[in-house]
């Protein structure tokens, strides 16, 4: 079963950023993330959108 979330840590090594910028991409209006407790998860199949809308409008 493939994952439906992936954390901050997870999110960094898949696009090649450092942490602190995977976390200041968390505070950007519009980016999907939930919060439970102090975690901060990233929804997959938001995130995929949310690439490709901004991938293709720049």
């Amino acid at each position: 079963m493939e994952k439906s979330t992936m954390s901050v840590q997870e999110l960094s090594a898949q696009m090649g950023i450092s942490m602190p910028k995977a976390y200041e991409l968390t505070r950007t209006p519009g980016f999907p993330i939930l919060r439970i407790g102090t975690r901060i998860l990233i929804p997959v199949e938001a995130y995929k959108e949310w690439l490709m809308k901004n991938a293709m409008s720049k």
